[in-house]
């Protein structure tokens, strides 16, 4: 699974809209509404390398109200559930 995270800037006044109409491409498995530089952030995941060009620049960036897109590929996942599976191989609890 390929994995890429795209910040979304979008017309101020149409921001639930934009959300709603990303949240429901093909590709887009979660649209946040966030605080910051951006309006959007939208994590795309796809099984092919090709298909990140068919979501991002084929469909995100046609969806009015998407005023820019910057995409960032992710390379490996982290997650607080896995390091704590990672620290705890071999110990067994004290209590």
């Amino acid at each position: 699974m390929i994995t890429a995270i795209v910040l979304i800037d979008c017309a101020t006044d149409s921001i639930p809209e934009v959300a709603e109409a990303l949240a429901n491409l093909p590709g887009v498995s979660e649209v946040y509404s966030v605080a910051g530089h951006v309006d959007l952030i939208a994590m795309v995941r796809v099984r092919e390398f090709d298909q990140i060009a068919e979501v991002i620049a084929g469909r995100i960036s046609k969806v009015p109200g998407v005023i820019n897109t910057e995409s960032h590929i992710a390379f490996r996942a982290y997650s607080q559930h896995d390091l704590e599976e990672a620290f705890a191989i071999g110990l067994a609890d004290t209590d």
